[in-house]
């Protein structure tokens, strides 16, 4: 009996690879020469595909016209067409849960080198000023008797807000709705949350329904005093009101993991010297992103052998 057939489009993963190619017929559609060509002779014979940061637009779901299944690398799935998937029957997975841990950690990390301004002191030791013009100057900021504003109280947004609190923070939050049984305060409208925040981290996932709601009535309520950690989507928040807010004083710094338009950073971004920058590295250990690459595969497998899948997301329910 032959195998099944899976289609990876853009490059994951290679332990993502490997894993698929355990149990099926795997091609990876970045190595044809002429994509559009294979997917108009071949796309039928795949009821599979994997993506990770490149996602899948419209066009290809349409060129594969029995697709069932698409594995989505990350938690955050803006990169795939929903829309077009579920027009066309197909489910969506993504995968949540196994990075949570790892996220916050960068979240709390980001937060503390932003706050404390631990990557300005580094530079000022390695480059010798300590000896020659003594200690680093005192930070305005601190943790402690502070208050953390969470935009997206969901997995990692929790985990999150369990760091802060060892750290002596008070949580607030503002998403949707009020959550049940969550006992921190709730903030039905943002500006009002990021008003009452120290530090305001984002922690919502990107599309269109959240781009920008980070913008510069926000900024301004967060304060000359206020910070901004961003380990959701660059697209949450408008990055050009960031620069200027940066720039002028309207807050004071910024940890950013997730930029608008990736890899590509504003230069006037990188040049402020209140802000700690990192190229997406959240989830980035090799232990968290096989977690993440053994759900993609789980996923595919549990549909193509059981028709169940274990991660799918709301948009896109799971055939009957």
């Amino acid at each position: 009996m032959s195998r099944q057939e899976v289609l990876v489009i853009g490059p994951v993963l290679p332990y993502v690879v490997e894993r698929l190619k355990e149990r099926f017929d795997v091609t990876e559609l970045h190595r044809e020469a002429d994509r559009a060509s294979f997917l108009k002779s071949e796309g039928g014979r795949f009821r599979a595909a994997a993506c990770g940061g490149s996602g899948i637009d419209g066009a290809t779901i349409a060129a594969l016209p029995n697709l069932q299944i698409i594995g989505s690398f990350g938690v955050g799935y803006d990169n795939v067409d929903v829309a077009a998937a579920a027009e066309a029957g197909v489910v969506v997975t993504n995968t949540p849960g196994v990075l949570d841990e790892e996220v916050a950690d960068t979240g709390l990390a980001l937060m503390l080198m932003t706050v404390r301004e631990l990557n300005r002191a580094e530079a000022y030791l390695r480059a010798g000023r300590w000896p020659k013009e003594g200690p680093y100057p005192l930070t305005r900021g601190s943790l402690k008797d502070s208050v953390l504003g969470i935009l997206g109280l969901g997995r990692i947004g929790k985990a999150v807000a369990r760091r802060a609190e060892a750290c002596g923070m008070e949580i607030h939050y503002h998403g949707r709705h009020r959550q049940e049984g969550v006992a921190y305060r709730y903030h039905a409208d943002l500006k009002d949350l990021a008003r009452a925040s120290d530090v305001l981290m984002v922690v919502v996932p990107g599309g269109d329904a959240t781009r920008h709601m980070v913008d510069k009535a926000v900024l301004e309520a967060l304060g000359p005093d206020g910070y901004i950690v961003n380990i959701g989507r660059g697209t949450v928040v408008d990055e050009a009101a960031l620069i200027e807010a940066l720039s002028n004083g309207t807050i004071r710094g910024a940890g950013l993991d997730v930029f608008e338009d990736e890899p590509n950073v504003p230069e006037a971004l990188i040049a402020l010297d209140n802000t700690v920058l990192l190229p997406h590295v959240a989830s980035a250990s090799v232990p968290t992103r096989q977690a993440m690459g053994q759900l993609v595969v789980d996923n595919i497998t549990a549909w193509l052998e059981e028709g169940q899948v274990l991660t799918p997301v709301p948009e896109t329910p799971v055939p009957a």
